[in-house]
């Protein structure tokens, strides 16, 4: 029996984008065709300047491509209002960022639920319970960011970003802020999430050791995807 072809989590076709014009114009991205599979781990990696942050910004919609064309599973972002594409961004999309932006004057629990109160959904109550349990911070809920360490403050915006089920999290350098241990203990989360979750992660780094958790890893040089490795 043939396999069951299933939509990407994430695809790209042409994606391009250019800065400035004539002798002044820079190519950060260059005609990126990409397919990134639903339920796994995605490393995008490259020197700076490759084009890899850029990427990530043009697949989640926070940045216009100048040519080409992105979806998040059907929906072509490319192709949408600013209002349409705010819309997509929040209902299917999870973001983890290096810096952890959770808000000071909210514990954990009030940062985990926030896109879905901005979003006037329900708290799915056993989901909330099942991700903070995966992520281990059942015991940390009513503690604000300033009383959490640095692994723990990530592995809430982690949650924050797991709660409202998305197609994809994009995730920019998260281990970028955190020492060795964190890190470690952070990417084995995020692991968690994708093999017992079914969360689909795209994951740009500049660490080897954070890219070795990844089911594939792509490499960006000058704009252009240069090497293609599953693990």
């Amino acid at each position: 029996m043939s396999p069951v072809a299933t939509t990407p989590a994430v695809r790209t076709e042409g994606l391009t984008k250019t800065y400035g014009s004539g002798e002044a114009l820079v190519r950060a991205l260059d005609d990126v065709t990409v397919s990134m599979a639903a339920g796994e781990l995605t490393a995008i990696m490259g020197p700076s300047g490759s084009g890899k942050s850029t990427l990530m910004h043009l697949a989640a919609g926070l940045d216009a491509a100048t040519t080409g064309r992105s979806w998040i599973a059907d929906a072509e972002i490319t192709a949408l209002s600013d209002r349409a594409l705010t819309l997509i961004r929040r209902e299917r999309v999870g973001f983890i960022f290096q810096a952890f932006n959770l808000l000071p004057t909210l514990d954990a629990r009030a940062n985990i639920c926030l896109p879905l109160k901005l979003a006037g959904r329900a708290v799915d109550a056993d989901w909330f319970d099942h991700v903070v349990d995966v992520l281990g911070l059942a015991t940390r809920l009513t503690h604000r960011p300033g009383e959490l360490s640095g692994g723990q403050q990530q592995r809430v915006a982690a949650a924050r970003a797991l709660i409202t089920r998305p197609t994809v999290i994009f995730a920019d350098e998260p281990t970028g802020a955190l020492d060795s241990a964190a890190s470690e203990q952070l990417m084995g989360f995020l692991r968690c999430s994708v093999d017992d979750l079914g969360q689909t992660i795209v994951m740009v780094t500049h660490e080897p050791a954070a890219a070795a958790w990844a089911d594939r890893v792509l490499r960006l040089a000058d704009g252009r995807v240069v090497a293609d490795e599953r693990r």
